[in-house]
C-alpha cells in the first residue's frame, strides 16, 4: 500500500476518512485533492501513487461518501459544512500551504478556500469547473446523485457506467473497472449502491437563491491557476473558460478534445499539464 489510511473530527464530531500518499515531510507543498460531490479519495489513485515520489498527496472523504462516517441531519451536507470539514482537515493534517486539485465540486470549494484561507494556497487545479455552472449539465447530475442505482455485480455496474458516462476519457477495461469500483459499495443486500448518502443532494435542492461565485474566483487572482476542461463537457462551457481567462489573464487553461464532465487527470495532456503547473510552482 502506498498510502496510509487515516481519520480525524470534524467540528461536530464526524469520523472523516482520508488517504495520505507520500511522505509528510517532502519539500515541496502538499497536493490536496478534493473529490466531486459525491466521489471519494479513490478517484486520485493513479495520480496520487504517480506523484507521491515527490511530495505529499492527501485525499479526502467528504462526510457522507467513501469511509467517511454519513450524517443522520442533511442538512449538514451543505456546501459550507463540507467547506469546514476541508478547513478541519488542513489543520488535523498539519497542511499549511497547498496546493488544491478541485474536481467539479472540488473546485467550487477551491475557490472559497480562496476568501476563507487565502494563505494556504500555493496554487488551484480546477478541473471541469468555472464560476458559472451551466444549468443543463447540473441538472443532470443531481437527477443522477439524488437516487440509488443497485447492481447486482461487478460486471453489470461497469457496463452500465459506460452507458452513463460515455464521454470520460477512460479508454481500458481496467480504467473502467476502477472508475466503477470506485463508485460503488457492496451491501448487506449483496448488491452493490452507490458509495455516498444520497441525501447529500437534498440541501443543493433546497437551495433557492444561486450564490455568485465569481468573486470567489477573482480572489485567486495572486495564486496560479490551471483550469482542465472537458471540450464536450456540460458543465463547464468554453465561454466561461475565456471569461475565466479575461479575470485572470495570467490562467494556464488545457481543454481536452471529445472529453466529456470530468477528465480523470489521467489523460496524458492532464498529466502533462499538471506536471508544469506543479514545477512551475516548486520553482
Amino acid at each position: 500500500m502506498t498510502f496510509q489510511e487515516r481519520h480525524y473530527s470534524a467540528q461536530d464530531g464526524r469520523r472523516l476518512y482520508y488517504r495520505d500518499y507520500g511522505d509528510p515531510l517532502s519539500a515541496p507543498p502538499p497536493l490536496l485533492c478534493l473529490p466531486g460531490l459525491t466521489r471519494n479519495a479513490k478517484d486520485f489513485d493513479v495520480m496520487a501513487r504517480r506523484l507521491c515520489g515527490q511530495r505529499r498527496v492527501v485525499c479526502p472523504d467528504y462526510r457522507g461518501r467513501g469511509r467517511s462516517e454519513y450524517d443522520p441531519d442533511w442538512r449538514k451536507y451543505a456546501p459550507r459544512e463540507t467547506l469546514s470539514d476541508v478547513r478541519h482537515l488542513t489543520i488535523a493534517a498539519g497542511l499549511h500551504r497547498v496546493i488544491i486539485c478541485g474536481v467539479s465540486f472540488g473546485g467550487l470549494l477551491a475557490m472559497a478556500l480562496s476568501v476563507a484561507a487565502p494563505t494556504i494556497l500555493a496554487g488551484v487545479i480546477l478541473n471541469d469547473v468555472g464560476p458559472d455552472l451551466n444549468p443543463e449539465g447540473t441538472a443532470r447530475i443531481l437527477d443522477y446523485i439524488g437516487r440509488d442505482h443497485p447492481q447486482p455485480d461487478w460486471e453489470t455496474a461497469t457496463v452500465t457506467m459506460r452507458q452513463t458516462f460515455p464521454y470520460l476519457s477512460y479508454k481500458t477495461e481496467e480504467d473502467w473497472r476502477r472508475f466503477t469500483e470506485a463508485s460503488f459499495r457492496e451491501g448487506a443486500d449483496g448488491l452493490l449502491h452507490v458509495d455516498y448518502d444520497t441525501d447529500l443532494v437534498r440541501p443543493l435542492r433546497e437551495t433557492r437563491e444561486e450564490e455568485d461565485i465569481w468573486p470567489l474566483f477573482a480572489a485567486l487572482r495572486r495564486v496560479p491557476v490551471l483550469v482542465l476542461r472537458g471540450g464536450v463537457s456540460d458543465v463547464l462551457s468554453a465561454g466561461t473558460l475565456e471569461k475565466m481567462q479575461r479575470v485572470k489573464p495570467d490562467l494556464t487553461q488545457v481543454t481536452l478534445a471529445g472529453v466529456g464532465h470530468v477528465p480523470s487527470l489521467n489523460e496524458p495532456e492532464s498529466e502533462q499539464a499538471i506536471d508544469d503547473f506543479l514545477k512551475r510552482i516548486d520553482g
